[in-house]
């Protein structure tokens, strides 16, 4: 029970600190910048993009090997620029209200139920069970995000808020688990 105690209360934490974290900081706009002359572009997508996806560009199709002029062409494409990764949805969208919130807070929720567990059987100190569920933030940094980072050159600012955020908000919510959850007591054999 303390176990989904140390989840929820986790969970609020990490859910509040995200929410301050991008409307009272600058941590949830780090890196994000409106398109020039939206509507415009918004059109020309409209017209001839038809289909939700994720799109890199310039584009080289990864299900058959380039040839040695295709890939040529490709690289002095990515050379001479733009190039980037556009998350596009065809179609419009509601304003994210308040189901999104609904789903964030279970994905919250369900990493601080992870990581609750871990720390249920984590022996040390109040402080280092604190820190391993920090840990988990710095995990995900550097499997998911740096990646991000390094591959699509998501902004360095931006990947940096990320960091931050996720990190004290993890941290934030480690100090409560911890306090909520203790370690593991081990008996001694016979």
């Amino acid at each position: 029970m303390r176990v989904l105690i140390a989840a929820i209360v986790g969970a609020i934490i990490v859910f509040i600190w995200s929410a301050a974290a991008h409307m009272a900081t600058p941590l949830g706009t780090a890196g994000v910048a409106m398109l020039p002359n939206e509507d415009q572009v918004v059109e020309t997508l409209r017209t001839n993009v038809t289909k939700s996806a994720v799109y890199i560009f310039p584009g080289m199709d990864m299900q058959k090997q380039p040839t040695a002029e295709e890939q040529k062409a490709w690289e002095e494409k990515l050379g001479r620029g733009p190039s980037g990764l556009l998350v596009y949805t065809a179609k419009g969208l509601r304003p994210p209200f308040p189901n999104n919130l609904i789903y964030e807070f279970l994905t919250v929720f369900f990493s601080s139920l992870i990581a609750a567990i871990v720390i249920s059987r984590t022996v040390g100190s109040w402080f280092f069970r604190a820190f391993v569920v920090a840990m988990f933030a710095l995990f995900t940094f550097f499997s998911v995000s740096a990646s991000h980072w390094i591959w699509y050159h998501f902004p360095t600012e931006f990947i940096c808020a990320e960091l931050i955020m996720e990190f004290v908000g993890y941290l934030l919510a480690g100090v409560a688990m911890a306090k909520i959850v203790p370690p593991p007591a081990f008996t001694s054999g016979p």
